[in-house]
């Protein structure tokens, strides 16, 4: 049976726009003018630049629509046969940059290098290899990750030359191949696992006796030198401490990751634009926003008084209606995206501002244990915007500070009381937690029960496991892995 109702429901939905603008809030400057220059692109009735006028008294709107008798109208004109035609280039291709008339753009050379893949398979062109076993090492080559480790199984990877390859061989052949890749340069490459590794290094470097003894070390007693079970290991190979820690010294000066070397020439290394900067003159704190976040845009005068044409002919064919909605409706897009980013600035700099003044003590000393506790709400609060508006500044944003360019992001933390009931920075207990490690006796390091301990003392009250979180985050071992002999 069916059955209809009417039921009334308040929603709130963004518009088009304001998605847009979300997105423009969001994107870090270097994207940024990336989307610019794309807009510029879509729309010739945006233009970059300075505006050129005729005379000093036009102050004509041209966005007026509407005439005295309230009947719709468009404005702008332009010869549109030469506006179409194929000889002359539009005005907003030919301006320069958004932010300096005078810089030029210039291809930047990028410099060739030889690949790991290449490197690899320029030595193995000097082995005698049949067809198939040559090509058995190149897809062994293929195999290989960004630091020179094979981490498939040979078994996996004799069904994969079956299938991929119409290559069908068996375990030991294989392995027989791999071995072959492990003498290429530079060591270790092809192994399948750390321990591998160190081996196939130490094998290459047999002729002094602390390589001996760390080669031995590696090979039969790796999980004891894993776990830095120093007092094991003596008493098992049956050597003192000095012969020790030349044999640990020998697998320390090696390379765990053999193809780093090469995995990153061919990459592009991201350059970060900061969106901010923020200066110390006369004891006081100066923000500016990077002047490649404001660009000179305005609406083309050509396709204004295009539509001013319009507007004032006797007569109008359905031809020139329709073109002249186009035109219309390509303006009002220009005139949008002008007022996104007016708005974009505004917010970025209303954001950084609040958090600027926030953590002025930082700002001006450089320490970090003088960040205060800062949410993303304390500053949504103060400048009366969404937490969300302040998230998109905070995540994807940079400032340059006289202590170097750091992501806004990271001037964010929860708070903690210490034993005086202030609330204090999170930071600030990891700047002091990752100095007391620093400073610890390596040959003794310190437990997280007893950093735990030094911090209570120091006026922070927080549990060993609080401890624990906090040095994880910093990406320090526990106190066992940080000895040393």
């Amino acid at each position: 049976m069916l059955k209809q109702q009417f039921q009334l429901k308040l929603s709130q939905k963004l518009s088009p726009q304001q998605i847009q603008l979300m997105k423009l809030i969001q994107l870090p400057t270097q994207a940024f003018e990336q989307r610019v220059a794309q807009e510029l692109e879509e729309n010739p009735a945006l233009e970059g630049g300075k505006e050129q006028s005729d005379s000093e008294d036009y102050q004509e709107d041209p966005y007026d629509t509407y005439d005295q008798e309230g009947t719709e109208i468009i404005e702008t004109d332009i010869n549109v046969d030469n506006y179409l035609s194929d000889d002359e280039i539009p005005s907003y291709k030919l301006s320069a940059n958004n932010y300096s008339a005078d810089d030029q753009e210039r291809e930047t050379p990028y410099a060739s290098g030889t690949s790991f893949y290449q490197y690899l398979t320029e030595q193995l062109n000097t082995y005698q290899l049949s067809d198939e076993q040559m090509q058995m090492a190149l897809f062994l080559i293929g195999s290989l990750d960004d630091s020179g480790y094979l981490r498939r199984s040979i078994d996996d990877l004799v069904d994969d030359l079956a299938f991929t390859q119409n290559i069908y061989t068996d375990h030991n052949t294989l392995l027989w191949v791999l071995h072959l890749v492990q003498d290429l340069d530079p060591a270790g490459v092809g192994a399948r696992n750390l321990q591998e590794c160190l081996v196939l290094q130490l094998e290459r470097k047999t002729a002094s006796s602390a390589a001996q003894k760390a080669l031995v070390m590696v090979q039969e007693h790796f999980d004891a030198f894993s776990k830095k079970h120093y007092d094991k290991l003596i008493q098992r190979l049956g050597w003192d401490e000095e012969a020790l820690k030349n044999a640990i010294h020998e697998i320390e000066i090696l390379n765990p990751k053999p193809g780093s070397t090469y995995s990153g020439q061919n990459r592009l290394i991201e350059t970060v634009v900061p969106d901010f900067s923020i200066r110390i003159e006369e004891g006081s704190l100066a923000l500016t926003l990077n002047g490649r976040n404001a660009p000179e845009l305005h609406v083309s005068r050509s396709y204004s008084e295009m539509l001013k044409g319009y507007k004032e002919a006797v007569q109008h064919s359905k031809a020139q209606k329709d073109a002249v909605m186009f035109i219309k409706q390509k303006l009002d897009a220009a005139q949008w995206f002008i007022d996104a980013i007016k708005q974009r600035q505004h917010t970025l700099y209303v954001t950084m501002s609040a958090i600027m003044n926030r953590q002025k003590d930082y700002f001006l000393s450089g320490d970090e244990r003088q960040l205060r506790p800062m949410i993303l709400k304390d500053i949504a609060d103060e400048i009366g915007m969404d937490i969300s508006t302040v998230s998109r500044v905070a995540n994807s944003k940079y400032v340059d500070t006289p202590y170097g360019t750091k992501l806004i992001k990271e001037f964010f933390s929860e708070s903690m009381k210490n034993d005086q009931g202030e609330d204090v920075s999170t930071r600030e207990i990891k700047t002091i937690l990752a100095s007391m490690i620093e400073e610890e006796d390596k040959r003794r390091p310190l437990t997280d029960d007893k950093l735990a301990q030094v911090l209570k003392d120091k006026g922070y009250p927080i549990a060993r496991r609080t401890v624990a979180k906090y040095r994880e985050q910093l990406d320090v071992p526990v106190a066992r892995l940080r000895k040393v002999l």
